[in-house]
């Protein structure tokens, strides 16, 4: 199957650890224009760490958010992130991408930690000068039990799953439709999610890191359940900024700010590991999106903490809406939850 995969359109499906969020864009002559989506929250423990716990619950948020939006189109691109998902860029002698295809899975086994059988695996050619004795080359496996996983549900939903991606390149699909990439600049985009942070550093639009961290929004939610005696429900409505009957929560900003110290310095240390690595590294910008970047001061912490400027990245800076189908106020609030779905349904079966 091809990882990174004009052909008709797909829907993306963003299968996450605490909600489904399905995107449908059209191409037009004027860009991409946002035909629907939808979003259908799922229950704590459904995703653990990208690995589908509960099937039968996925495949009825899934087929319970087509009907009620009216999605026809059946061919999807998803996601995956997570400890079974390998990424790595790795250095290689120059070689046309026919050569690297016969050879790329002997040159990769060394860096891919599972038998090179369990895994499926794609790459891409990130740099190669004419002439140069050396080339860039980044090198995605992920395990085929997860793959099996995650089409087996789309197909029990009625959907076919013609392309496979990488949450974290579906964030830098989203951003370079969205924004004007600058070749000198260094963008981080993190997408903050209810179990993982997916970060990833681009220069000039290109990948140089990619990180998922495994911790999130749940473990702001577990803190309040334990400070306040709640349950995970209703720990999640306080998170959020709603109310609970019976409940004090004048300590609640108090409570969320502590509990995202943790998020944060994920984040920050992420980046640290990637200025140690580059020579005269910076990061101009960092782009948040997901779930948790919705929290109460998350975005003036993390700028605050990393001294770089931060704010939510828009999915729809540069795609129409389409005024019959898209309700303006609702969009604008669920922005941040759509990123990856934006970044998913652009894709096209057999693209690079």
């Amino acid at each position: 199957m091809n990882l990174f995969s004009k052909k008709k359109n797909v829907i993306g499906v963003d299968i996450g650890s605490s909600a489904i969020k399905i995107v449908e864009l059209k191409d037009t002559k004027k860009g991409y224009q946002l035909v629907k989506y939808g979003i259908a929250p799922i229950p704590s423990e459904v995703i653990v760490d990208g690995a589908i716990m509960d099937s039968f619950a996925v495949v009825e948020a899934i087929k319970n958010l087509l009907a009620e939006k009216k999605i026809k189109t059946k061919d999807a691109a998803i996601s995956v992130s997570g400890h079974s998902v390998i990424i790595k860029k790795i250095t290689l002698p120059a070689m046309t991408e026919e050569e690297l295809e016969e050879s790329i899975q002997w040159e990769a086994e060394q860096y891919i930690p599972f038998p090179i059988g369990d895994v499926n695996m794609d790459f891409h050619i990130l740099e190669m000068a004419t002439g140069q004795p050396q080339m860039d080359v980044l090198i995605v496996a992920v395990k085929k039990d997860m793959i099996n996983d995650y089409t087996a549900v789309m197909s029990e939903a009625g959907l076919n799953a013609v392309v496979v991606d990488v949450d974290s390149f579906a964030l830098e699909n989203m951003y370079c439709i969205n924004y004007d990439v600058a070749p000198e600049e260094t963008v981080a985009l993190v997408n903050l999610g209810a179990n993982v942070i997916n970060i990833n550093i681009l220069k000039g639009g290109t990948s140089t890191l990619t990180r998922d961290v495994s911790v999130g929004g749940r473990q702001i939610t577990n803190e309040i359940q334990k400070h306040l005696g709640v349950s995970f429900e209703d720990a999640e409505i306080l998170k959020c900024g709603g109310e609970v009957s019976g409940v004090d929560a004048k300590n609640m900003d108090e409570i969320v700010k502590t509990a995202s110290n943790n998020l944060v310095t994920e984040v920050q240390r992420s980046f640290d590991f990637y200025l140690s690595t580059v020579q005269e590294g910076r990061i101009d910008k960092v782009y948040l999106s997901g779930g948790s970047s919705m929290l109460k001061g998350i975005v003036e912490a993390i700028s605050e903490r990393t001294g770089i400027s931060t704010e939510m990245a828009n999915p729809f800076l540069k795609i129409g809406l389409n005024k019959k189908t898209s309700d303006a106020e609702n969009l604008k609030k669920d922005a941040g939850l759509l990123c990856v779905g934006v970044g998913l349904a652009i894709r096209r079966p057999g693209d690079k």
